[in-house]
């Protein structure tokens, strides 16, 4: 069957990614069909077969795509500086690249369980490797006493998991703007791991 005018790689292809985050974002994944997908595109569902091999590789490649592309954007965001400017440049730099991606993120970690063994053990490497970017700031941070924490690995994961709650609730034209979430965010995380001063350690 010939394609649609206009209904190539470059165009459907993309097309067809955005409607199964869409869709997967707000039904879940094992909920959503191709047809649904293909509903959503404005083809047949046939057509999607010309795109990709089935649905998981569907979800495969939209978490693959995220955490590649929030990987090289922070590399390109991190100019470095103490473990305390790193530290507050990786909050920020955290929420405001999630906030324009609520369904990506959601995706990323609630659809995990669905994934392939051999594609979670992907996916999951690539989210160690986020991680462990700022593993490396809190260790530069409790090297220098910076900060206090007993355990780097953990502190990363707490970390991570507070900065991405910000997309479950916020909106923009709410009651706080971007920039009062990341200086909040910021602020709290900064006394999650700062070492407590030695006049304040003494009056306890």
């Amino acid at each position: 069957m010939a394609r649609k005018q206009g209904s190539h790689a470059g165009i459907t292809g993309p097309k067809i990614r955005d409607a199964a985050l869409r869709l997967f974002a707000r039904h879940g994944y094992a909920a959503v069909s191709m047809r649904q997908i293909a509903g959503e595109v404005g083809v047949q569902a046939g057509a999607l077969y010309l795109y990709t091999p089935d649905k998981q590789s569907l979800l495969f490649d939209l978490m693959t795509s995220h955490m590649e592309e929030l990987l090289s954007a922070w590399d390109a965001a991190d100019s470095g500086g103490t473990p305390c400017d790193r530290l507050e440049a990786f909050a920020r730099f955290h929420i405001r690249y999630h906030l324009d991606r609520p369904d990506n993120i959601f995706i990323a970690y609630m659809e995990l369980r669905n994934l392939e063994p051999e594609n979670f053990a992907v996916v999951e490497d690539l989210r160690d490797a986020y991680e462990s970017r700022l593993v490396e700031i809190l260790d530069a941070g409790r090297a220098d006493g910076s900060f206090d924490i007993p355990d780097t690995r953990l502190a990363a994961k707490a970390a991570i998991s507070m900065l991405n709650g910000v997309t479950t609730w916020y909106r923009e034209g709410g009651r706080l703007g971007r920039d009062q979430v990341e200086a909040i965010y910021w602020d709290m995380l900064r006394k999650s791991v700062s070492a407590m001063p030695e006049t304040e350690a003494l009056d306890r």
